[in-house]
């Protein structure tokens, strides 16, 4: 288990590092094994580590060869090793033996549909830089937890838990009553809502894609 939080700003405001550190020491708990974060411009990744593959090498977040698509991956890659022979035979150099590397070369090799490929438990977010696009996703059968608030301005904030959302200063601390009901109701609060006002949980088997402040949430799998 391991946890993930970032934010982009609107823009192009830069980032504040202070913000995406506190955001993800909330999930220190799910990685007491490392934390990282990378701050570029307008977007911060952040990450806190259960070390399970290449313990010494995979460190997160994880860039590609020129450093300009990053990602923060909480989960495993079951079909990891298929995968990687053939995007090493079309040229992607790997620097880890991590499963994580392989979702920035395939989404480098596939673009949006790079989703469509994995097999695994999984939520994940990617920073295409050179796009200024963020892509969040979550595994077929939603055993990843992934949560996402949009920003005044047109950002838009994600975190593993609510927690780390409400450690940004623009997400306010409110209770959304409708949700409260369905929980009254339902003994549970489904997808994609949450009990926080604003704060919305990213279904199962679907992709959220940040495009310079337009959000569009696509389903890229369903049960046969």
């Amino acid at each position: 288990m391991c946890g993930i939080a970032g934010f982009v700003n609107s823009r192009e405001q830069p980032a504040d590092r202070g913000v995406i550190e506190a955001m993800t020491a909330t999930l220190a708990r799910r990685g007491p094994d490392g934390w990282g974060v990378h701050v570029a411009g307008p977007v911060a990744l952040g990450h806190r580590r259960l070390s399970i593959i290449d313990v010494a090498g995979g460190a997160q977040p994880l860039s590609n060869e020129d450093d300009t698509v990053w990602v923060t991956y909480n989960g495993e890659l079951y079909n990891e090793l298929d995968l990687r022979p053939g995007l090493e035979a079309r040229g992607h150099r790997y620097k880890t033996r991590s499963d994580t590397e392989t979702l920035v070369h395939l989404y480098e090799e596939n673009g949006l549909d790079f989703v469509r490929q994995l097999n695994g438990m999984f939520a994940l977010a990617i920073w295409d830089a050179p796009r200024q696009r963020l892509i969040l996703a979550r595994d077929r059968m939603g055993q990843k937890p992934l949560y996402y608030a949009e920003l005044p301005g047109g950002g838009l904030a994600f975190g593993s838990e609510p927690k780390a959302l409400l450690k940004h200063p623009e997400i306010a601390r409110a209770l959304d009553p409708e949700s409260l009901a369905r929980y009254l109701f339902y003994e549970y609060i489904p997808a994609p809502y949450s009990i926080w006002r604003g704060v919305r949980k990213l279904p199962r088997s679907h992709v959220l894609v940040w495009d310079r402040g337009s959000i569009r949430v696509d389903r890229y799998w369903s049960p046969p």
